[in-house]
């Protein structure tokens, strides 16, 4: 039994095809059937149903799938325990960022941790908050940048990058624009271009309405801020963005939301078993946000707004 082989056959299983598998392996299908034969040989017994139109697995099969994954992890692990003595870094990281991220110093810490050890594979992924938290706490996110409401969540180590106050940005001329501060009363009594939920500025704008009792009129919703920002600029309501976000559009009146005190955080966070690369790749974000210009920490379409 060799390694390889388990590792076909567990995209065997993955795929429920030979075909799939080998694309999957950049193999050929032959090669791939004929290593999942010779190890049905040496356990003695079938592991693939072949008779159908997809390749299921057999009850020996299921029996040997979690057995094969806990071989090549362990292989794996074993891997990178003499990596880490010989002072290399292999493996690979799933890296998270809420949509539509353009926060350049996290960009500059993948560039340098890369350049630094380019054995190791970097992955990333775009998805709300939300889905982002739950990421990293199953383990199939081993970093995320999140945009939250005050403190990062509970269970997961963080970095905290920057807190924001929400602003209320309406245009030029609007009734509210010649206010300095404003409550969510105010804003309330107009329609509101916000966040989806599942962002962290949608969440401390939904907190701080809950607070109150105050039911606002979400007439829009968008992804990117820079859409919230453009809809408001256009009169189609109040935009309700952070202080950094909101600055960056002409034609916009920023006024601060004076009865939310919770902050927008914009974290890292991770789990607390970190592997070296998390840790080395963690000291490289520590060293580019800490190093940044203060403008480069949120761009127009990234940050607390999406997360």
């Amino acid at each position: 039994m060799e390694l390889r082989q388990l590792r076909y056959f567990i995209a065997v299983a993955e795929e429920s095809n030979f075909t799939r598998a080998a694309e999957r392996l950049r193999i050929s299908q032959p090669g791939i059937s004929a290593q999942i034969r010779q190890l049905e040989h040496d356990l003695g017994a079938t592991l693939i149903d072949r008779s159908g139109r997809t390749a299921s697995l057999t009850s020996a099969g299921e029996a040997v799938l979690s057995h094969a994954r806990a071989a090549l992890a362990a292989a794996e692990a074993a891997r990178h325990a003499v990596a880490e003595v010989n002072g290399l870094l292999r493996g690979r990281l799933t890296v998270g960022m809420v949509t539509a991220c353009t926060v350049t110093p996290l960009f500059d810490a993948l560039a340098s941790f890369h350049r630094a050890h380019p054995g190791v594979e970097i992955t990333l992924a775009e998805h709300n908050s939300d889905e982002l938290i739950e990421q990293v706490r199953g383990g199939v996110a081993d970093l995320a940048l999140i945009g939250t409401a005050d403190e990062p969540p509970q269970g997961l180590e963080a970095m905290p990058i920057i807190s924001e106050r929400l602003v209320a940005a309406v245009p030029f001329g609007h009734p509210l624009a010649e206010s300095a501060r404003v409550t969510l009363d105010h804003i309330s009594a107009y329609p509101i271009v916000s966040l989806p939920e599942g962002t962290g500025i949608r969440a401390v704008f939904d907190q701080g309405c809950a607070a109150q009792g105050i039911r606002p009129n979400i007439a829009l919703q968008a992804s990117a801020p820079s859409t919230v920002a453009n809809l408001a600029l256009r009169g189609l309501g109040v935009a309700v963005l952070s202080e950094s976000m909101a600055a960056h559009y002409d034609g916009l009146e920023t006024l601060v939301i004076d009865d939310i005190e919770t902050l927008a955080v914009l974290s890292l966070v991770y789990n607390s078993g970190k592997s070296a690369a998390l840790r080395e790749l963690l000291a490289h974000c520590r060293h580019s946000f800490l190093t940044a210009p203060a403008d480069r920490l949120v761009s127009v379409t990234a940050g607390l707004a999406t997360g």
